[in-house]
């Protein structure tokens, strides 16, 4: 094949119409930027989409992380299990606490936190768990559930990467006790930044309710006299404006085509790369394990591996956008390695799925097209430097 140096197909794209301008022109041409009724109504649009919970509107899925281990009253000598294959802030919301993150390593088929492994890591200081559902594809939640329950601990769902993911039929961060999800503009919706809260539980929303907000006792509208409050707890300053609030309501609207689109391409390029050798994909879920198909991952094998770079730059050059999820194991990255003298050898499948895989795109701004071109390209790219 010859490769097209003139296609671009980028990594992600948010798709935002004229229905977003001017839902965020109405809230320009108003009077109301924050403590509004947009971000109310992104809740309960959020919580209806999701089959229930209650929600907290939050200026980023990081706040949300460390407001769950507040209400937990997480501080130092406490520790939290988290997987060492995810992004830095599943672990940073815990440090910001003073805790300490108790890194497990992954499951090599599902890149999902190994939950055999989790039991053997839990001490009398253990207060929660934390599971990430990995490029959207649901954790076995009965068993971690079951874990969670024997300890008597809290579980904690990071869900930056899972909007349309289900498990047994209950969305995530309706499973574990809060989930928290992230609307940066490459995920599945988006606000330009913010992120949501959901939990089953009315007194952990509300208790989270009042620290996301500087520990007022009354909230804007429950206050007789403007300006007039006590504060009887510390509190942060994490809500959502109005303005990502009234984008993000026109971005919900748009869940089931953006989904449809995301599982045509995940399955298109999935078929694709299934004919080429020297590549493992991880698991796509079953009716039980609902996965909101957030990127695919290429592991390269063996001495490929190698030439990861290389196969990325070529990649690249053909006009496809990659990234890489993650560039390392938490526990591996300097901040945490140092502190902690954390070793390579106890993370070696979140170690070979970072150091080893290539994230392709399967966003809606894409085709079955794009996706054959992706899976011919990197075929064509893989034989090349072999």
């Amino acid at each position: 094949m010859t490769m097209n140096n003139n296609r671009t197909i980028p990594f992600g794209r948010p798709i935002i119409g004229d229905e977003e301008r001017a839902a965020v022109m109405e809230v320009m041409n108003g009077s109301t930027l924050v403590h509004g009724p947009k971000a109310k109504q992104f809740e309960a649009d959020f919580s209806r989409t999701a089959g229930g919970g209650y929600t907290l509107s939050l200026a980023s899925c990081t706040a949300g992380l460390h407001l769950a281990y507040l209400y937990l009253g997480t501080g130092p000598g406490d520790e939290v299990i988290v997987p060492a294959q995810t992004h830095v802030a599943t672990a940073h919301s815990v440090e910001f606490t003073g805790a300490r993150a108790v890194f497990v390593d992954a499951e090599g088929e599902t890149g999902n936190i190994d939950i055999d492994l989790i039991e053997a890591a839990i001490t009398s200081r253990t207060k929660a768990i934390s599971v990430v559902h990995y490029l959207g594809l649901p954790v076995d939640m009965d068993r971690v559930k079951v874990i969670a329950a024997k300890h008597g601990l809290f579980i904690v769902e990071d869900c930056a990467l899972a909007v349309g993911s289900y498990y047994k039929g209950t969305h995530a961060g309706l499973l574990g006790d809060v989930g928290t999800f992230s609307f940066y503009p490459v995920k599945h919706i988006t606000t330009a930044e913010g992120g949501m809260m959901l939990t089953r539980h009315q007194k952990v929303a509300d208790h989270i309710a009042k620290i996301k907000a500087f520990g007022y006792d009354r909230n804007l509208g429950e206050r007789t006299v403007p300006g007039i409050y006590d504060v009887n707890l510390l509190g942060y300053n994490y809500r959502m404006n109005e303005l990502e609030a009234a984008i993000g309501i026109e971005q919900l609207k748009r869940l089931p085509f953006i989904q449809a689109k995301r599982l045509q391409n995940a399955t298109a390029l999935r078929a694709g790369l299934e004919k080429i050798e020297g590549i493992d994909l991880l698991s796509m879920g079953n009716k039980d394990f609902l996965h909101s198909h957030y990127c695919m991952l290429a592991i390269l094998q063996n001495r490929l591996a190698e030439k990861r770079f290389e196969i990325i730059s070529e990649l690249n050059r053909a006009g496809i956008g990659t990234s890489v999820y993650y560039p390392g194991p938490v526990p591996l990255l300097s901040y945490y390695r140092n502190k902690y003298g954390l070793r390579a050898e106890d993370y070696p499948q979140a170690k070979r799925i970072s150091d080893q895989s290539i994230a392709l795109p399967v966003g809606p701004h894409l085709n079955p097209d794009d996706m054959s071109y992706i899976a011919e390209t990197l075929k064509f790219v893989i034989e090349k430097v072999s």
